[in-house]
């Protein structure tokens, strides 16, 4: 599945998405929205269109935002007679460090923080939330397997961090129970994109088989 971010979304949007559509391709929409409620209803009516798969928000804009989401997508689907895409909440950034807690008026680990806001979107009816691999175990272990966890910052082993501060290599995720992962600039900043993106896909294929 492709991931559609802020850049090729800002920058190359009215190009790619007719192309993706096209081709039947499904994707992600990684807008991250998190206004008040109406705004944001507003905004995944426009977004929602054929393909998108997954659509996310952040958590820290509250129930009732994360509602109308929710709704907003199921609203907006049902009136092109499409799948409604999966509204997923982000919990904390990736590159969100323990020490970042503070100055964010967070209290507690980083665990403690993606389950409770995991437990808000839950109870606003979306279908999981983005965290890290670390949060994955006991997340599933606490909402269900169906409760879906999307997991940014994966590096292979070897490569750089760069910005991201809660990290895990692809085979961390998988065995923790990730149902997605997102691999960027791993990919897309190697001199050879395919084969970096092969090597992902074997290591994932070795730990499906181990």
């Amino acid at each position: 599945m492709f991931k559609f971010g802020y850049e090729a979304l800002y920058g190359y949007g009215d190009a790619i998405r007719p192309v993706l559509e096209a081709a039947g391709a499904q994707y992600m929409l990684d807008v991250k929205l998190h206004d008040i409620p109406r705004t944001v209803e507003a905004a995944v009516r426009a977004l929602v269109r054929p393909g998108v798969r997954l659509l996310t928000v952040h958590a820290l804009g509250g129930r009732s935002m994360l509602e109308a989401a929710t709704r907003a997508a199921q609203e907006r689907a049902a009136e092109q007679r499409i799948p409604a895409p999966e509204i997923l909440a982000i919990t904390l950034l990736t590159s969100v460090a323990p020490k970042d807690l503070g100055e964010l008026g967070l209290a507690g680990a980083p665990g403690e923080n993606v389950l409770r806001l995991a437990g808000l979107a839950r109870d606003a009816r979306c279908s999981g939330v983005v965290c890290s691999v670390h949060e994955v175990a006991e997340l599933k272990a606490f909402f269900g397997s169906a409760f879906v966890a999307l997991t940014p910052g994966i590096r292979p082993a070897g490569t750089s961090h760069a910005d991201q501060a809660r990290v895990a290599t692809p085979r961390q995720a998988q065995s923790a129970g990730a149902d997605y992962i997102v691999v960027g600039r791993p990919i897309v900043a190697d001199a050879d994109p395919f084969n970096a993106t092969r090597f992902i896909l074997d290591e994932l294929a070795a730990g499906a088989h181990a």
